[in-house]
């Protein structure tokens, strides 16, 4: 993997891990959707997971997972239940449960391959 392509990642990494358990939601999105939300919170993961969830790496792609089961890893990696994860835990506790489950089932909305 060129020398570019590693030194982006981590920077991505880097600012997503920093910047979203630090996010608090401004006057201006109390009246926002949590669909809405959901949306834009996912936005955010496509710096490691790839555009609309779909990379295709060694990091997984979200687009087209069950519902339960990305719920199920977004939640245990927010309450550390999953030894030796890197990155994830620090996203996820930047977001309530709810956000959680919305982002969950945005990711399974959408198709896993390119149309």
């Amino acid at each position: 993997m060129p020398r570019f392509l590693i030194f982006f990642l981590f920077v991505a990494v880097f600012v997503t891990a920093w910047t979203a358990p630090h996010w608090k939601p401004s006057p201006a999105d109390q009246g926002v959707s949590l669909e809405k939300r959901a949306k834009a919170i996912a936005q955010s993961c496509a710096a490691c997971h790839g555009t609309d969830g779909r990379f295709h790496s060694e990091i997984p792609s979200l687009a087209g997972k069950p519902e339960p089961v990305l719920s199920a890893l977004l939640i245990a990696y927010r309450n550390d239940s999953i030894p030796n994860a890197t990155v994830m835990p620090r996203i996820a506790k930047g977001y309530t449960e709810e956000e959680l489950r919305a982002v969950a089932a945005h990711f399974a909305t959408l198709s896993a391959t390119e149309e």
